[in-house]
């Protein structure tokens, strides 16, 4: 439900004709810097999830939370409150406010950079809007996506919240959530940035519309995946089954349905959810290779169109060999975290080619 209503917010992006002369670059460039950042972030909350670290902040400041502490009863105080946490008291007793300074500032960090894009983002936005940069049409775009950035924040938090209560551990749906809802950030703002960069191409459009299809249900199939990654580390589902390309023998494990009802094996099962998360990358090995095949072979479409199939194919494979190498080396922090910038990168890939198709035009 989520990609759809990202579909139709990406399809509206207004055409560059509208834009006033002169303000489609710096706009575009805004957007693009944005993504930039929301990548980082995306990357830094892969490693504070990695280390432990997005549950030693135990309050949602936006405000008064930007400073760290800064005094030595400053510091005893944030400890003193993280020691009232299920995690500290069920499975970090023995650790000192040395280890709880390194665990804070990785979510720290974290939680900087979603500042960071917010006033990175709405700061410019009011310029823009101020200097008549923006067209109409698309200014309540633009600040739809504010609002989904402010929803992103208020969701990270009642992330956070669902591991500060019994379990200490965060909700691996509401995990999935975040995470998801930040590549839909992303996807706005980097559609949009590329409508206002790209001039219509020229090409037949009666036979592109195949592969504009084809190219759109890969960018969906992408998020998907991205989403099924975030069951898997919010169940650490990565830390079993470590062989490849069999799971510990099995090609479908038998505990793949174990718990009751079923459905729940689809969350839950950490056989299940590993399963699934390798089988669309399967799934998108064969597809995406096609699709290069497939742009490769069709004399009638644009050099860019056929650029972006490249890229989404290489960015894939080595997407690819990121996830087996974690999986086989049991979840190490920086193949894992490169791994989710992975994911970042393929899915940019694919909204590129899907981008490059759909602005073909009959000659």
């Amino acid at each position: 439900m989520q990609a759809i209503a990202s579909d139709s917010l990406l399809r509206s992006s207004t055409p560059m004709r509208q834009l006033p002369r002169g303000g489609t670059g710096a706009v575009a460039g805004w957007l693009l810097a944005c993504c930039v950042l929301l990548f980082a972030m995306i990357v830094v909350g892969g490693v504070t999830r990695l280390t432990h670290s997005g549950l030693s902040i135990t309050e949602w400041q936006p405000i008064i939370g930007t400073l760290p502490p800064l005094s030595d009863a400053q510091w005893a105080d944030a400890f003193g409150k993280y020691q009232l946490t299920p995690e500290y008291q069920k499975v970090n007793q023995a650790m000192s406010l040395g280890a709880f300074k390194g665990i804070f500032w990785w979510e720290y960090f974290h939680r900087l950079l979603g500042r960071a894009i917010g006033v990175v983002f709405f700061i410019p936005l009011l310029w823009f809007l101020a200097r008549r940069r923006i067209a109409g049409a698309m200014a309540p775009k633009l600040l739809g996506i504010f609002l989904l950035g402010g929803l992103q924040g208020a969701m990270g938090w009642y992330m956070v919240q669902s591991g500060l209560v019994d379990d200490p551990r965060v909700s691996h749906l509401r995990l999935t959530a975040h995470l998801g809802l930040a590549f839909l950030i992303l996807a706005a703002m980097f559609w949009t940035a590329l409508t206002l960069l790209v001039s219509p191409s020229q090409g037949d459009a009666t036979r592109a519309a195949g592969l504009r299809r084809f190219a759109g249900s890969l960018a969906a199939l992408v998020f998907v995946m991205v989403l099924s990654g975030g069951l898997v580390a919010g169940i650490r589902a990565g830390f079993a089954y470590n062989t490849f390309p069999l799971m510990n023998g099995s090609i479908v494990p038998g505990e793949i349905l174990a718990i009751d009802p079923w459905y729940l094996n689809f969350a839950d099962n950490m056989a299940t959810v590993q399963f699934d998360h390798r089988l669309i990358a399967w799934l998108l090995a064969v597809l995406v290779t096609a699709f290069w095949w497939l742009a490769r072979s069709s004399p009638r479409i644009s050099r860019r169109a056929r650029i972006a199939a490249n890229l989404l194919l290489a960015a894939l494979a080595v997407q690819l060999a990121l996830g087996i190498s974690t999986l086989l080396l049991v979840v190490p922090v920086g193949l894992a975290a490169a791994h989710q910038g992975g994911a970042v990168l393929v899915f940019v890939a694919a909204l590129n080619a899907a981008h490059a198709l759909r602005r073909q035009a009959t000659p």
